[in-house]
């Protein structure tokens, strides 16, 4: 390549010195002989070091190493009075912590001690969450209800039973269930010294054949007092006695219009009977209108969780001022079922008490004289007949008869409506009055026929059959047992030997 000076123009002491150098490289070279044996020797001769280049080299790596130490030795100084401070602050830290944490340890101990005196002392019953603010204590309760609480014992047939009652009034009226002394060839209300106002006489003086003889000689005794049966009702489960007796503590009765789900529910009563006499428990109101079917008539129920048991059954069921608000009368009997009683309203109770006390039977309570049987839809479709009930029994004279219903007739409607149950038809009828008159649709001989009833007025006193009852038999068409809209509680019995 050619050389040319910065101005562009050919320099030729470059080029000579550029021959030169080519010579010298090309003399390096031995030329390749073809008449001798092997290659030519190559000969390379490194260039010669520069003792002055090396010499500045070896200068500026002295002073990089120098400066490199010092700074190393500026660092690690720094590093070390910065970790000396670092432990004096740790220190002084891990003492501040620690007292720290013995201050936090002393008030999570203090905290835990409040809680557990708290938990001890201030937690709340639900009994205390379920009444108002100016309640009265359970225990007051008791002391104001227990007076009007009494025994009901009844013989019926060969077998003697046992319920509770309320006394009404001074002279000696008192609700209980139509279930506990119905069917009762005698009935007797058994007191406490308590309930009549009598002081316990002091018998330790008197001998073994003073009490005996005594005991012969009492006929009716402060305990036990025979009772007459003023009236019953089978379809609301109230009836009333009377005892000749003054001076007794009526009970309080209040409203059951009021009562709200989740207050407080006291019952007293005897159950399993008068070894356990005036037992009390207490719940909540777990349910204000329940639909309950007991047999064949639908009524309508304050359910409660307080413990409700066989022999409860006419007792009180209070509120949280000591009040009556219901008429304990039901209890599902199933050891797998708790906390599930029911009471009926005393509200609709003072109406049936009051008809009950003046006239033996509730005023204007329609009937027609008939009783029969429920069909089943498995016996319907294998007979061929419709659902219904069939009649079992007209009894003579009465609305039934007149309008020319007959034994085997099925009653499949009222009204238009169409009827499966004798508790439908008779939750219908309840609608109605003594002297209304009603269309019915039997089934008999293979067609409907629509018969006009005028409704009599039910006035059966002192009996059971008070109503349109259902014939509990079994004849082939259904083992009717009455509570099947229990759904699937099969044992519950109100009107066990305990009522």
């Amino acid at each position: 390549m050619a050389d040319f000076d910065n101005n562009g123009q050919f320099d030729s002491r470059r080029q000579q010195n550029n021959n030169d150098g080519n010579n010298a490289y090309n003399n390096s070279f031995r030329s390749y002989d073809p008449q001798q044996q092997g290659y030519g020797e190559y000969s390379y001769q490194p260039p010669r070091e520069r003792k002055k280049s090396r010499a500045g080299l070896n200068a500026a790596l002295a002073v990089l190493c120098v400066c490199a130490l010092g700074v190393s030795s500026v660092v690690g100084w720094s590093l070390l009075q910065e970790k000396t401070n670092i432990g004096k602050n740790n220190s002084i830290s891990t003492a501040d912590r620690q007292r720290v944490s013995e201050n936090e340890e002393k008030k999570e101990s203090e905290s835990k001690s409040d809680d557990s005196e708290r938990d001890l002392t201030n937690l709340p019953t639900i009994e205390t969450l379920a009444a108002p603010a100016d309640a009265m204590s359970i225990p007051d309760i008791v002391t104001k209800m227990s007076p009007s609480v009494v025994g009901i014992s009844c013989i019926t047939g060969n077998a003697q039973v046992s319920g509770t009652g309320i006394i009404m009034s001074e002279d000696g009226y008192i609700v209980t269930n139509a279930h506990v002394v119905k069917g009762a060839s005698a009935i007797s209300v058994v007191v406490t010294d308590k309930t009549s106002g009598k002081k316990e006489d002091d018998s330790s003086s008197k001998s073994v054949a003073e009490k005996i003889l005594e005991k012969q000689n009492a006929g009716d005794t402060d305990s036990n007092i025979t009772a007459e049966l003023v009236g019953i009702d089978v379809q609301t489960d109230l009836a009333v006695l009377k005892i000749d007796q003054t001076g007794l503590t009526s009970a309080e009765f209040g409203t059951s219009s009021g009562i709200v789900v989740g207050e407080l529910a006291i019952v007293i009563g005897n159950p399993l009977g008068f070894d356990l006499a005036n037992t009390v428990t207490s719940g909540i109101i777990s349910a204000t209108d329940r639909k309950i079917t007991i047999e064949d008539r639908t009524m309508n129920l304050i359910q409660t969780d307080a413990s409700i048991n066989s022999g409860n059954s006419g007792g009180p069921l209070i509120n949280a001022y000591g009040q009556v608000i219901g008429i304990t009368s039901a209890k599902v009997a199933d050891t797998q079922v708790e906390g599930l009683g029911f009471a009926i309203p005393i509200d609709e109770a003072k109406v049936i008490i009051d008809d009950l006390i003046r006239y033996g039977y509730v005023k204007g309570r329609p009937t027609l004289g008939i009783s029969g049987q429920n069909i089943s839809s498995f016996y319907a479709q294998y007979y061929g007949v419709p659902e219904g009930f069939i009649v079992r029994t007209v009894e003579s004279g009465s609305a039934g008869e007149k309008a020319g219903i007959q034994v085997n007739d099925i009653i499949v409607g009222i009204e238009g409506e169409l009827v499966s149950t004798i508790e439908q038809f008779n939750e219908i009828k309840s609608l109605y009055k003594a002297g209304d008159t009603i269309k019915i649709s039997v089934y008999r001989d293979e067609k409907i026929i629509d018969l006009e009833v005028t409704l009599d007025e039910a006035k059966n006193t002192n009996t059971a059959a008070q109503q349109d009852n259902g014939n509990n038999g079994n004849n082939g068409y259904d083992n009717y047992n009455g509570y099947d809209n229990y759904n699937g509680f099969n044992n519950f019995d109100p009107w066990g030997s305990y009522r």
